[in-house]
């Protein structure tokens, strides 16, 4: 994967000039923007020292690992460096460039102007040679590619390395004439670009896509005895290729995934269909009829893992997660915390609304909700932690909010060392209390 924008050709067929956007110079500048918009002096400090902050009864905790990963950041510093290289060109974003609202608001501030879809489909018509369209984190789509070839604009592809990972397993699983199983979201931007990569522009290959366990067991039951062909297709509409046949290509089939699901979850679905195909063609058959791999983004995992190693280790009467709430791999944490504590998955520091009403994302509602008397008083231990996409700067918004709860500013419980090497005032200046 390159960090340069692809070399397209124009319809003509003649070579565009290639945008070097890794040069020192423009380097160093967007190292400055992205540092000025995102950095966070506490939450640096907070990982670097794998410390907490107490203060009037109030502890703070974040998780070992959390927010930007090095995809993110890729993304985000390409975007960014093409406001400066393709400076006088209309520079467009297929969508979101990651799932977080407060870095997309940056990028439209910065002049990137957002394709949005509409019934699935991006609005390519009005582009020409000279514009510049930025692909995002989570890849897009082979015809959208195909068109913006076609079209001859300037391209600058972040997809992460993770997702052209899971690509090239599912090509692997179309050129052998297997069926791809993807667990994820069928509307999810990640999985459309992924399953376009499972099918063949000749036809004759398929996917179908499950997202939660049990959608997983009716698929197997299918396998291991048939059913109502009728009734499979209407469950899974929208998740399944053209002329997909539940009796013809469930015969072989290779799993692969979102890589922004649950680790668990995906090893789960991975040995009920290999488990099915066992009892449907027997174990000593199984290289014809199943294959797997090991796609889940290695971020994603490291961000589950410190999780889980808080919640199993760490006392704390409540969870806030940090992020966007279309964000795959944030969803995957609140569900965590959920299952063990109060959990709380906002947005931004706006929705701690008070020390008696917080503002949240339930994702079974499917919309934000109010809880009233969240935080306890007296003595309360607050668990932190935000996905991928996250910036550092949302959460030290969010703990600078909990301790303004308490009458403390943050700054003022940092080592006075540490103040002065990253420029924060003396804590005289900034002591609440």
């Amino acid at each position: 994967m390159s960090d340069d924008p692809q070399t397209n050709g124009t319809p003509t067929g003649a070579p565009k000039k290639r945008m070097n956007l890794r040069t020192p110079e423009l380097t160093k500048l967007v190292q400055e923007q992205v540092e000025s918009h995102y950095r966070s002096p506490v939450v640096e400090y907070l990982s670097h020292t794998k410390s907490s902050l107490s203060a009037n009864g109030l502890t703070v905790k974040l998780a070992k690992a959390f927010g930007f990963c090095y995809g993110v950041e890729r993304a985000i510093n390409l975007a960014y460096a093409s406001t400066k290289a393709y400076a006088g060109h209309n520079i467009y974003l297929l969508g979101e460039i990651i799932h977080n609202p407060e870095v997309n608001d940056q990028l439209r501030d910065m002049g990137i102007k957002q394709l949005k879809e509409t019934r699935g489909v991006y609005d390519l018509d009005g582009l020409t040679e000279e514009d510049v369209v930025i692909v995002p984190a989570f890849g897009a789509e082979v015809k959208v590619l195909h068109r913006l070839k076609e079209i001859g604009c300037y391209q600058v592809d972040t997809t992460c390395g993770d997702v052209m990972s899971v690509w090239r397993r599912v090509r692997q699983y179309r050129d052998r004439g297997t069926t791809s199983i993807i667990h994820g979201k069928a509307w999810h931007e990640e999985t459309k670009a992924t399953v376009s990569q499972a099918v063949s522009d000749k036809g004759g290959t398929h996917y179908l896509v499950v997202f939660t366990l049990a959608e997983t067991d009716y698929v197997c039951d299918y396998i291991r005895k048939g059913g109502n062909k009728e009734e499979f297709l209407k469950k899974f509409e929208g998740a399944y290729s053209l002329g997909f046949d539940p009796d013809q290509h469930l015969v072989s089939v290779g799993v692969a995934n979102q890589t922004t699901m649950m680790k668990n979850e995906t090893e789960e679905v991975q040995r009920r269909f290999e488990q099915a195909m066992a009892d449907r063609y027997g174990r000593e058959n199984l290289d014809q009829h199943f294959r797997k791999a090991d796609t889940i983004c290695g971020a994603t995992q490291e961000r589950q893992d410190a999780l889980s190693d808080m919640l199993g280790h760490e006392k704390m009467n409540l969870l806030l997660v940090v992020g966007g709430y279309n964000s795959s791999n944030t969803s995957h944490l609140a569900e965590m915390g959920e299952a063990v504590l109060p959990t709380y998955f906002i947005k931004n520091s706006d929705k701690l609304i008070s020390t008696t009403e917080i503002s949240h994302y339930d994702q079974h509602k499917q919309q934000e909700v109010i809880t009233h008397n969240w935080l306890p008083e007296g003595n309360v231990v607050v668990g932190i932690t935000a996905g991928a996409s996250c910036p550092n700067n949302l959460l030290e918004e969010t703990i600078h909010r909990l301790y303004e709860f308490r009458g403390v500013n943050v700054e003022s419980l940092l080592p006075a060392d540490y103040r002065e090497i990253v420029g924060l005032a003396p804590a005289t200046e900034h002591a609440g209390h």
